[in-house]
């Protein structure tokens, strides 16, 4: 019996058991066959769909305070969105806190963007740090996004992410926010964050 069970299985021992990876095509059936409820916060990544914390007044706070500042320096130059899907592949699907893309006339009503529509990406970390750190940010790499910002609450601190080569971003740093921000991709633009932390 146990020697036709092992010639059975699809893995080795070594290898261990294989997880399933779900599609968007998948995730988005489980949602219309109701295995997601509708309000479920959820993001696909990897394949795996994976749950989100509730935001908490300081998370949910900052994200506006981020939105309003972006909207204000961009000022119709590109699309800002809070919470919405951003289409990395066919395994993953997250929704950064913000992102801003390149303008398009439909606001993207006819599909959700693509990295090559993405200037910046914005997560920002309560509880959730080491998961944006170690598993958003490399992800927004591999895509090739190319800058993300990572606002630490607890911290207080906004560590930039810019320059994607080969799956990982080559400059790091912790910019001054007291002094106006650029997006790489927008130059000209200017976001006055000195009040974030307050």
């Amino acid at each position: 019996m146990s020697m036709l069970y092992s010639e059975s299985m699809s893995y080795t021992a070594a290898e261990g058991p294989r997880r399933h990876r779900y599609t968007v095509a998948d995730y988005y059936r489980m949602g219309d066959a109701g295995i997601l409820a509708p309000d479920a916060r959820v993001e696909l990544i990897d394949g795996e769909v994976i749950d989100m914390a509730p935001p908490g007044h300081p998370h949910a706070g900052t994200v506006d305070q981020l939105a309003l500042a972006l909207s204000s320096a961009l000022s119709g130059r590109a699309h800002v969105r809070v919470q919405n899907p951003l289409r990395l592949d066919d395994h993953s699907e997250p929704q950064p806190d913000v992102s801003v893309l390149r303008r398009r006339p439909d606001f993207y009503k006819s599909g959700h963007p693509r990295p090559r529509d993405t200037l910046l990406v914005v997560e920002v970390a309560d509880t959730s740090l080491l998961f944006d750190r170690d598993d958003k940010i490399p992800l927004c790499a591999r895509h090739g996004i190319p800058e993300v910002w990572l606002v630490d609450l607890k911290a207080k601190r906004l560590v930039r992410y810019r320059s994607a080569q080969q799956g990982a971003y080559a400059l790091i740093d912790q910019p001054d926010l007291g002094s106006r921000l650029e997006i790489a991709s927008l130059p000209e633009a200017r976001i006055d964050l000195s009040g974030l932390f307050s």
